[in-house]
């Protein structure tokens, strides 16, 4: 058996996959009441951040604190499923017989891309948000990572793209990627004044994180294979197609 972590970002208590490789972890712990969960304000840690990081609070724990060749995160309503298929939680959830027969094949595993069809992923993200999120990142990429502007710069020009935050990867992918990824937010937090911003722009270092990773794969030329992910609860697609379509052209 290969040695898997996958933290399971939650901020509540939730039902949680039984498969020992999952670890229920409280993102955003600092602070909180119990949840009888690991929290990510153990160790090295930025768990004050979770109100703009998101669940990269726990990602940023897991790169500090956890040992295991392979890491994973997925979400306490979000997973990764070896299909779509009728039944129980505990029976969609990929197990990690499941998870070893994929990564015989790649060493990283990411959800279905979203495609935006009528929307780049930058106009896109501008309508949903601030414009100035993306470009203040690139700014950044430009003066430290200036190899990767080439793939910025196609990847804003696609309709389609990687989303949640979620991924598994081998060891040293996870390392470099998280080296590379907090050394950018970092740098962003400190040039934007997001003082102005509603509690759910506020997240922009969660949201901005969710298009370097398609940036990084690009730059990097590294393999991976897609694979499904499921909401465990009913969503009411009317009502996100209607607010999709209302940023688009208001």
């Amino acid at each position: 058996m290969k040695d898997i972590k996958i933290i399971v970002a939650t901020h509540k208590k939730y039902w949680m996959p039984s498969d020992p490789m999952y670890l229920p972890l409280h993102v955003g712990r600092e602070g909180k009441e119990e949840l009888g969960y690991i929290g990510d304000n153990t160790g090295d840690n930025i768990s004050l951040k979770n109100n703009n990081y998101c669940e990269l609070t726990g990602v940023y724990w897991a790169w500090k604190n956890l040992r295991a060749d392979y890491i994973g995160v997925s979400h306490y309503r979000r997973h990764f499923v070896k299909k779509r298929i009728r039944g129980s939680k505990q029976k969609k959830v990929i197990t990690q017989i499941q998870l070893e027969q994929i990564l015989e094949k790649a060493d990283i595993v990411l959800p279905k891309p979203r495609n935006y069809i009528i929307e780049t992923n930058y106009s896109q993200y501008a309508h949903a948000h601030h414009a100035k999120d993306l470009d203040v990142t690139r700014e950044i990429m430009r003066e430290k990572y200036p190899e990767y502007v080439p793939s910025y710069d196609s990847y804003m020009k696609k309709t389609s793209g990687h989303r949640f935050n979620m991924f598994i990867m081998k060891r040293k992918y996870f390392d470099e990627y998280c080296a590379w990824l907090f050394d950018i937010l970092f740098e962003l937090e400190s040039r934007l004044d997001i003082s102005g911003y509603s509690k759910n722009d506020a997240r922009v270092f969660g949201f901005v994180s969710e298009r370097l990773l398609d940036i990084w794969l690009d730059a990097q030329n590294l393999a991976y294979m897609d694979v499904h992910v499921e909401f465990m609860e009913i969503q009411n697609w009317l009502k996100k197609g209607g607010s999709f379509l209302k940023r688009k052209f208001r």
